[in-house]
C-alpha cells in the first residue's frame, strides 16, 4: 500500500502532461492508421476489380451463339493471349470459365467453382456483374462474374463469364500500403513526442526551479514566493501559498514576541519576590508587612501572567475564526455587573445605556475587550466622578463608548498606546490591557479610538470608542 502511494505521489507534472497529451494523440493516430489502411485497401480492391471486369468483358466480346432460348448453343474461341493484357506480373494467375444460361460449361477451366450468388441490387457498375472471394485449387482467389448477353445473326442467349485472379499481388500491395502508412504515422508520432517533450520541459522549467529554491530555503524563511515567471495556471497556488506563509510568519512572530515578553516581564516580579522573601527571612521588616509586600508582588505577577495568556488566546481565536452572532449589549451588562464592586469602591457615578446590537465575534473576546476598557476607565477615573457606558447600533455598525473622567492620554504615549508594556509601570497595571484590546478589535475587523475630551482647553476625560460591523439576524433568517 505504501509503495502504491509513493508511486502515485511520484507521478510528476511533466509525466501527467506527456501522458495526457501523447496517449490521446497515439490512440487517434492508431485509429486513423486503421482507417487509412482500410480506405487504401478498398481503393486497391476497386482498381483490381475493374481489371477483372475488363477481362470478363473482353472474354464476353469473343463469344458467339447459334439458336434461341433452350436451343441456343454458345461457342467460344478465346485464345489464352486474351488475358495477357490484364495480368500484371508473373506472380498473379488468372483463369476463366464460361457457362451458358443453363449453367453448362462452355469454355475455360471446368473446376472453377460455378457462381451460385445473385447480382447486387444496386452495384457500382452498369453491367450485370458481381464480385466475390472464393478458393481455386487451394489458393484464395477474387472472382468477377459477368452476365453477358450474346447475340448474332444466328441466335440470342445469355452467358455467364467468370474470371478469377489469385491474391498474391493484392496482398503484397496491401502489406506495402500498411508498412508505408505505419512508417509515416510513426514519424508523425515521433515528431509530436519531441515537440510535446520540448514544450513541456520549457513550461515546467519555472516550476522545477521554484521547487529547487523552496528545497534550499532555511526552515525559518517564510518570505513570499516570487511567481513572475510561473505559468498563469500556477499563480493561484503560489498566491495561496504566500498567504499561508504570511499567516505562519504572523503566528511565529506572535509566538516569539510572547516568549520574549514572558521571559522579560516575569523576570522582574520574580526577582522582586526573591528579594522580598530574603528580606523577610533576615527580619528587615515585620512579618505582616513582609507578607503584604509578597502578596502584592504575587498579585502583579499573576495579573501579568493572566494577561499574557489572554493575549496568546486572542491570537489563537483569530487563527481559528470560530465566530458566531453575539448580543454585545448583553456582554456589556454582564461585564459591568462583574466589575460593580470596583465601581462601588471608587465611588463612581455609573450610567449604563444598552441597546440590543448583534455582532459577529466570540463571547470571550468581547468580554475581554469590554473588561479591559472598563477596568482602565475605573482605574484612571477620580472618585465621585461620572462613568458612562453606552452600546448600540450606529449607522449599520455596532458601537461601544466608555466615557471616563480621568487625565486622558499624553501625546507622548499616543503613538505607542497599543504596544505591549507601553502604558504599564511598576505600581499600576501591566501595560497589556490596551494591547489586548487592540488585538481583539483587529481580529474582529473593527476600529478603536481613544479621544481626550476638552473643556476650556483642559482635559476633562477620555472617550474609548469601539466600532464593530453589525450583524442583522433578520437578513439571515430571510436568506434561509
Amino acid at each position: 500500500m505504501a509503495s502504491e502511494n509513493t508511486r502515485r505521489m511520484g507521478l510528476s507534472l511533466r509525466r501527467h502532461l506527456l501522458v495526457g497529451i501523447l496517449v490521446p494523440v497515439v490512440l487517434f493516430v492508431l485509429v486513423d492508421t486503421i482507417s487509412l489502411y482500410q480506405q487504401a485497401l478498398a481503393a486497391v480492391n476497386v482498381a483490381y476489380d475493374r481489371t477483372l471486369l475488363a477481362s470478363a468483358k473482353a472474354i464476353g466480346e469473343l463469344l458467339d451463339v447459334e439458336g434461341v432460348d433452350g436451343k441456343a448453343r454458345i461457342q467460344a474461341r478465346i485464345p489464352y493471349t486474351a488475358l495477357e493484357p490484364f495480368e500484371v506480373d508473373n506472380r498473379t494467375r488468372m483463369v476463366y470459365r464460361v457457362a451458358d444460361a443453363r449453367g453448362r460449361w462452355v469454355d475455360g477451366v471446368q473446376d472453377l467453382p460455378a457462381w451460385t450468388g445473385k447480382l447486387p441490387d444496386q452495384g457500382p457498375y452498369a453491367a450485370l456483374v458481381d464480385f466475390y472471394d472464393d478458393e481455386f485449387r487451394g489458393d484464395a482467389v477474387r472472382v468477377a462474374v459477368l452476365l453477358q448477353p450474346v447475340s448474332s445473326q444466328r441466335g440470342l442467349s445469355m452467358a455467364t463469364v467468370q474470371v478469377a485472379e489469385t491474391l498474391e499481388l493484392r496482398r503484397t500491395l496491401a502489406r506495402q500500403i500498411l508498412i508505408d502508412t505505419l512508417q509515416r504515422q510513426a514519424i508523425l508520432i515521433s515528431v509530436i513526442f519531441v515537440v510535446v517533450l520540448v514544450v513541456v520541459q520549457r513550461v515546467t522549467r519555472p516550476v522545477r526551479r521554484l521547487s529547487e529554491q523552496l528545497a534550499q530555503r532555511a526552515e525559518d524563511d517564510l518570505t513570499p514566493i516570487e511567481a513572475s515567471d510561473l505559468p498563469l495556471e500556477i499563480r493561484p497556488l503560489t498566491d495561496a501559498t504566500n498567504q499561508v506563509m504570511v499567516r505562519l510568519q504572523h503566528l511565529l512572530d506572535n509566538q516569539k514576541r510572547f516568549v520574549r515578553d514572558a521571559a522579560h516581564q516575569l523576570r522582574t516580579p520574580l526577582a522582586v519576590l526573591k528579594v522580598q522573601v530574603q528580606s523577610a527571612l533576615r527580619g528587615d521588616l515585620p512579618a505582616q508587612d513582609a507578607l503584604k509586600e509578597v502578596r502584592a508582588t504575587v498579585d502583579r505577577a499573576t495579573a501579568l501572567a493572566n494577561q499574557m495568556l489572554s493575549l496568546a488566546k486572542v491570537e489563537q481565536l483569530r487563527q481559528q475564526q470560530d465566530f458566531f452572532v453575539v448580543d454585545w449589549a448583553e456582554v456589556v451588562r454582564s461585564v459591568a455587573l462583574d466589575l460593580s464592586p470596583l465601581i462601588v469602591q471608587q465611588d463612581l457615578d455609573l450610567e449604563v445605556k444598552c441597546e440590543p446590537c448583534n455582532v459577529l465575534g466570540h463571547d470571550w473576546m468581547l468580554r475581554e475587550l469590554v473588561r479591559n476598557l472598563l477596568h482602565n476607565a475605573i482605574h484612571h477615573g477620580p472618585s465621585h466622578a461620572p462613568l458612562q457606558i453606552s452600546v448600540g447600533p450606529a449607522g449599520g455598525s455596532a458601537q461601544l463608548v466608555i466615557r471616563d473622567s480621568g487625565p486622558g492620554i499624553p501625546d507622548t504615549l499616543r503613538m505607542r498606546l497599543f504596544q505591549p508594556f507601553s502604558a504599564g509601570n511598576a505600581q499600576h497595571g501591566t501595560g497589556l490591557g490596551l494591547t489586548i484590546v487592540g488585538e481583539i478589535v483587529t481580529a474582529l475587523g473593527g476600529t478603536i479610538q481613544m479621544v481626550n475630551r476638552y473643556e476650556k482647553g483642559l482635559v476633562v476625560g477620555m472617550d474609548a470608542v469601539v466600532t464593530l460591523a453589525g450583524h442583522d439576524t433578520n437578513k439571515d433568517d430571510a436568506k434561509h
